[in-house]
């Protein structure tokens, strides 16, 4: 059983957006696929379509490792029309934490666990979900619509502070890594 810190603490704690993820880094951790959280980790929550910028990433991402969005989120339209200008497969309606629709994903990826980063903005759901499987852990800072007006994060602020209370290290540094392989025993 883990720990709330363990289930908490993300393996890489990257200072800035997911565009901050590189191949060299993904290769680094011995990455072979990622599973992306969408909502505020990829696009704005008021966006529906990805920004150049995030085609480009993924377009570079792409060459090094296999790409599978998962999202809370319960919108087709929004969810489907995101993962259509990426040109990657998606599951909606996930209920992370619920490992259910990763487990899915994984298995279309038909990668081990531990050679799949889970990259997310929110510690309760993406990194939680993620840790639970025993996958490597991406924690993001969230893309927010550059028209928002409010700039703080409220819930995700919330975790970070809990998170923190209960033991886990979130402070954002550069490419800091807590385990680079994880045990199989959990």
């Amino acid at each position: 059983m883990m720990t709330w810190t363990q289930l908490l603490q993300p393996d890489l704690i990257l200072e800035g957006s997911v565009l901050n993820l590189t191949p060299a880094m993904v290769e680094n951790y011995k990455l072979r696929g990622l599973v992306l959280d969408v909502d505020e980790t990829l696009v704005p929550i008021t966006v529906s379509q990805a920004s150049e910028e995030l085609q480009n990433w993924v377009e570079q991402m792409r060459t090094s490792v296999s790409l599978w969005l998962v999202s809370n989120n319960l919108s087709e339209s929004r969810i489907g029309s995101i993962a259509d200008s990426l040109n990657l497969p998606y599951y909606l309606g996930a209920a992370k934490p619920s490992r259910r629709k990763i487990r899915e994903a994984l298995t279309q990826m038909d990668l081990p666990v531990e050679e799949v980063g889970m990259v997310g903005d929110r510690l309760f759901t993406d990194v939680v979900a993620g840790n639970r499987l025993g996958m490597f852990t991406i924690f993001v800072e969230p893309i927010i619509h550059p028209d928002a007006h409010l700039r703080t994060h409220p819930i995700r602020n919330l975790e970070v502070w809990v998170s923190e209370i209960l033991g886990a290290s979130i402070s954002p540094q550069k490419q800091r890594v807590t385990k680079i392989y994880k045990s199989s025993g959990k």
